[in-house]
Formats: structure tokens, C-alpha cells, sequence
């Protein structure tokens, strides 16, 4: 829905947030549904409602618990009943500079000070601490806005006693416990609130008369930055970029104009912006974000525009490159199905409006923000938060490098005619064993992202996984994979429940793979392990479990193709399955497998 895509009209969507949510309901789509307590520290109604709207346009329905006003820490550290019984999927904690129990004094030595910000930050990290505990569950925790006045000026920024220098060491404190603590996250309302112009959020009318933190046409760029957390931590970010060419990454037509025509470089105003895109889309490459092309245009051409010796993009730093005259809407579903994703987890970039329109209308999911102006297009971009950092690992950073290694796997596929040999000419080697604490981030990654190949789709909390983790109730295994072309990284997880009635049975909770490694056997790798597992420890029986969701009918036969007897099946289509341990038989004859002592 344009409407909640930036840049978007914050006067219409208050005035017409009813019929929005209605039209989002309406629509059919199947959504996440969780639950997300907000603890204020000041009116939070109106927070909860534009939320609400953005959550439901990103995948996700909210059910929400409110504090009642200024009651965060009471909350916090003595929930009520009905906040125990909501158990909440993530705690948001709304506080602002509003908040703050007292600022230094122009009369305070620098110990008095120093004491005052320690006691400050105590009282949040206790707060934090005590959520963890209670709820297991991700927090999201506001930082500090800049006062909305100075009282020692430009002097208060550098002076131990200024306001701006006190809170500015407060979010650094911050900053600090979430850099240490999985699953705490920092909604930069100093950024937003900068961003949209800190004399006008910080309107104190607002807070004299309603209790509100900022002015009321703030609150939908608030919430809407809010969201792009909660829906990173729930798996809906977006995955690649289907770029256009002519006039998006470069100004000009390169088939008319010839390369020497198109404009990109240092040498004007309109050049420069291009060239500035250009850095902004190799640094996405940088954090994992999939590139590709799709652009109307002679292949030839497109490649000679992307050697342009001023361009920051080259042919390389693309996975695949569309460039032909085939409609943009079927390259689209190409690209996703070459990469083995979906396609709403694209984001299509065109400047054409025509193009963006019958993309939209063809491919529902897929993103298309208005691209107006190339002075604009790195904002649109980031400001949409399609790709928002809530995880940064060493398969994130290596995501295009992996990509690329299975374009050569598939050319290399095409020379043989027997798959088998093609399977067994990749060289594969497969550490599967017990979690170590290095992979428990990407583990957990994986249980909110992998959407398709994903049995039960089962998310966890990296508070949630730690304990997993730590209780012998459970048979865990992580699959990494590494063949001839490079490390595919951690692409498999599997989590196994002893029954607690029965010590010869487990429940299968999680069943989960990467679709980058499809069609090489690795999901045989797993059982083959997982089976072997079961014999150590007495299991006789596996119990599978398949609840089909938009996304994981791929799966839905995975336990029968694994050999299981299928128990029942209701009208959902959720299934129950069975294997007995004892007469199972390896089935993976082509990836060597190693246990973690291969970890180096």
C-alpha cells in the first residue's frame, strides 16, 4: 500500500487510519500474529495505532497491552496479572527525554554527575534485566532526543553539566548494553527526531496538554521507524534489489546515448547523484543485500553501461542481470526463482512509473517505492527501512559471495547429464552436529526468516534458543555446508523434543533449511544425523509434525519424502507423521559429514 510507504502523506494517514486498517483486513493476506506490550513513559495511544498499520502492511498483526500513563517501570518490575497473562513476543519501553529524573545542575562537580548518570542507568538496566526474566522475549528501547533548549548553549554539548552532553552519555550507556545483549534493540528516536526537526517535535504544547512526547504529525514517522525493528525481528525483511538501469542508476539512456552519453561521474550536479546511488547500492551489496538487474535493454548494452569507468557498480557485484525486452513483472519472478526466494522479498527500484505500476499490480508483495528524482532515491530507500539491521553476521556479509558461488553451481550442473554425478562432483563437506555458541545468532536468524523450506515455522527469541540450547530435553543440530565453489555458511537447523511421557520418542518442533542449498541433499545429511542421534540417546520413534502456512507448501510431502508414515491430517491440512528409528537407512551418500571437531 503506497499510502504507508515513504515518502508518505503523515495528515492523511491520521485522517483516514480507520479505513487504511480495514483495507489492510480485507485484503486476505495471511500474517504473523504476535503480541507487543508497549511500556510509556507518555501517552502511547495514538504510537499503538499508526503501528498498527504499518506492522499490518509489513506481514505482521498486532495484538498489543498499553501501560497505563507513565507506568513503564511499575510494569516492568511488578507486571500485573494482565500483562503476566499476555505474555507479550516483544516488550517496546517508550521513553524520552521527558523521562529523565533529574539533569546535572550548572552547581554540580563532575562526581556528582557522573553519580547522576549511573543512577539513571541503573534504573533502565534493572528494568531491562527484569523484563528479560519475566518474558523472555526482544526489548526495544527508546534512546534520547536532544533537549528542545540549551541552557549553557553551544557550550552545552561539551560541558559535563549540559543537558545535550548528559543524555548524549546516557544513549552511549545505551548503546553499550545492546552491543553486549542479544535480542535488545535501539529505536533511534534521536535520529527521527532530528530527521523530522527537533523544534517541532518537541513542541511542549503537545506534552502540556496531551502528555504527548512529540507533536502529533510526528507520530507515524515514529511508529513507522518502530516498525521496521519489530518486522526485521520477526524474519519480514526484504532479501534483493531488482534494479533498473537507464535513469536509476545512471542518467540517460545508455542504448541511444551510448556510454559516453550517460551521465554518472563527478563531473556535474545530476552525475554526482548518480554516482552517490551508486555507493549507496554497493554498500547494501556490503551487508548482505542480493543485487540484481532488471532493465529494459540490450544485454550488451547494459554490461557496457555497467563498465562505465565512473560507475561504482560493475557487472560483478550482480548475482543475475535481466536486461532484455521481456516485461519487467516476468524477469521479477525469474529473478526470485533463480535465487530461491520469493517474491516479496524483493525490492523492485525503477524510475519509471509505468513499469512500477505493472509490476505492483502483477506481483503482489513485491516492493515498489516511487522513485522521484535521483536526488531523492537513496532517502526513499533507506528511509523505507526494507532492509533494517537488526542481526549483522559472518553469513550476512558473505550472502552475495554465496549467491554467486550457486550461479556456478548451476552452470556446472549443466554439463552433466546424471544429477547424481553432478552432486557428487561438488566436493561436499558438512559439519552437522550439536549448536556451538558461535552459530546461536544465525541459528536463530534462520528460525525467523526461512519461511519456505520450514515445517512447523516455529519462531524462537534468542532468549527462547539460549534455553533451548541449554536443556537436555532436546536433540538440536546445525548443518553447514561447504562444496568446490565456498562456504554456504549455516543453512540448516533442526530441533527435536524428548517426550517427557515417553523417552523413546521425540517431537520433531523444528524443521528448517535454507533455499540456497536446495536439491543437494543436505536435508537427507540432517536426517541421516538426526537419526543417528536418536539411537544414542534410545529414541525408537520421530514424530514430524507439517503446519502449512502462505509460504511452506514445498514442504508439505518432506516427511513422507524422508520415508515417514503419515498419522493424520485435519482439515487445515496440519499433518502428523512417524519414522521408526530402527529400521531407518542412510539416504545422503554424497556430502561428507563431520561433527564439530572439524570447527576450526
Amino acid at each position: 500500500m503506497k499510502e504507508l510507504a515513504y515518502p508518505f502523506d503523515a495528515e492523511y494517514i491520521i485522517k483516514k487510519r480507520k479505513s487504511l486498517k480495514r483495507t489492510l483486513l480485507a485484503d486476505g493476506s495471511k500474517r504473523l500474529k504476535k503480541k507487543i506490550a508497549v511500556l510509556g513513559g507518555s501517552t502511547t495511544n495514538d504510537i499503538v495505532v499508526y503501528l498498527e498499520l504499518f506492522l499490518l502492511e509489513q506481514g505482521i498483526e498486532a495484538e498489543f497491552y498499553q501501560s497505563e500513563y507513565a507506568q513503564y517501570w511499575q510494569d516492568a518490575m511488578f507486571p500485573n496479572e494482565e500483562l503476566l497473562t499476555f505474555r507479550p513476543d516483544i516488550v517496546f519501553i517508550h521513553t524520552t527525554n521527558r523521562n529523565i529524573a533529574q539533569y546535572p545542575s550548572v552547581k554540580d562537580d563532575k562526581a556528582a554527575v557522573q553519580a547522576l548518570l549511573d543512577g539513571e542507568y541503573a534504573k533502565f538496566e534493572q528494568m531491562w534485566t527484569k523484563i528479560a526474566e519475566t518474558f523472555h522475549c526482544p526489548i526495544i528501547q527508546n534512546n534520547f532526543e536532544m533537549p528542545f533548549y540549551r541552557l549553557l548553549g553551544n557550550r552545552d554539548a561539551s560541558d559535563y553539566r549540559g543537558r545535550t552532553h548528559f543524555l548524549n552519555a546516557l544513549n552511549e550507556k545505551f548503546y553499550e548494553y545492546a552491543d553486549k545483549t542479544e535480542g535488545f534493540y535501539i529505536n533511534d528516536l534521536n535520529y527521527v527526531s532530528a530527521s523530522y526537526g527537533l523544534t517541532a517535535w518537541s513542541d511542549p504544547s503537545y506534552w502540556n496538554m496531551y502528555k504527548y512526547a512529540m507533536c502529533v504529525d510526528a507520530i507515524p514517522y515514529f511508529s513507522f521507524n518502530l516498525s521496521h525493528i519489530i518486522k526485521s525481528v520477526f524474519g519480514r525483511n526484504k532479501k534483493a534489489l531488482a534494479l533498473d538501469l537507464d535513469n536509476t542508476l545512471w542518467g540517460g539512456v545508455v542504448g541511444d546515448d551510448g556510454v559516453e552519453g550517460i551521465r554518472i561521474g563527478q563531473e556535474t550536479g545530476e552525475a554526482q547523484s548518480y554516482y552517490e546511488f551508486q555507493t549507496y547500492i554497493r554498500s547494501l551489496k556490503d551487508l548482505g543485500i542480493i543485487l540484481t538487474v532488471c532493465s529494459k535493454n540490450d544485454h550488451e548494452n547494459a554490461i557496457a553501461g555497467l563498465n562505465h569507468p565512473e560507475g561504482a557498480l560493475k557487472p560483478d557485484d550482480f548475482i543475475i542481470i535481466k536486461a532484455n525486452w521481456e516485461n519487467k513483472d516476468r524477469n521479477i519472478i525469474e529473478i526470485a526463482n533463480e535465487l530461491n526466494i520469493l517474491p516479496d522479498a524483493i525490492v523492485f527500484v525503477d524510475d519509471n512509473p509505468a513499469e512500477r505500476a505493472i509490476v505492483s499490480a502483477q506481483i503482489p508483495g513485491v516492493s515498489v517505492p516511487e522513485m522521484d528524482g535521483v536526488e531523492n532515491y537513496i532517502m526513499t530507500l533507506d528511509r523505507n527501512g526494507f532492509f533494517e539491521v537488526t542481526t549483522l553476521n559472518e553469513d550476512d556479509l558473505k550472502r552475495n559471495e554465496m549467491y554467486k558461488a550457486n550461479a556456478q553451481r548451476a552452470a556446472q550442473q549443466a554439463a552433466f547429464g546424471d544429477y547424481q554425478e553432478y552432486l557428487q562432483s561438488l566436493d561436499m563437506t558438512a559439519v552437522i552436529d550439536d549448536f556451538l555458541p558461535v552459530y546461536l545468532q544465525r541459528i536463530t536468524q534462520l528460525s525467523n526468516k526461512s519461511n519456505q523450506f520450514n515445517v512447523t515455522t516455529k519462531r524462537y527469541t534468542p532468549t527462547e534458543m539460549e534455553e533451548v540450547f541449554a536443556s537436555s530435553d532436546y536433540i538440536r543440530l546445525y548443518g553447514k555446508l561447504v562444496d568446490k565453489f565456498g562456504d554456504n555458511g549455516v543453512v540448516s537447523v533442526v530441533i527435536g523434543k524428548k517426550d517427557p511421557a515417553d523417552p523413546t520418542v521425540l517431537h520433531m518442533e523444528l524443521w528448517l533449511m535454507s533455499c540456497r542449498v536446495l536439491k543437494r541433499d543436505m536435508e537427507l545429511a540432517m536426517l541421516d544425523r538426526l537419526v543417528e542421534r536418536c539411537r544414542e540417546q534410545g529414541i525408537k520413534t520421530i514424530k514430524g509434525y507439517y503446519y502449512p502456512t502462505a509460504k511452506n507448501n514445498m514442504v508439505r510431502e518432506l516427511y513422507g519424502f524422508f520415508g515417514f508414515d503419515k498419522v493424520s491430517e485435519d482439515e487445515a491440512g496440519n499433518t502428523v507423521w512417524t519414522l521408526s528409528v530402527d529400521t531407518y537407512e542412510s539416504r545422503c551418500h554424497v556430502i561428507k559429514v563431520e561433527d564439530n571437531t572439524a570447527i576450526k
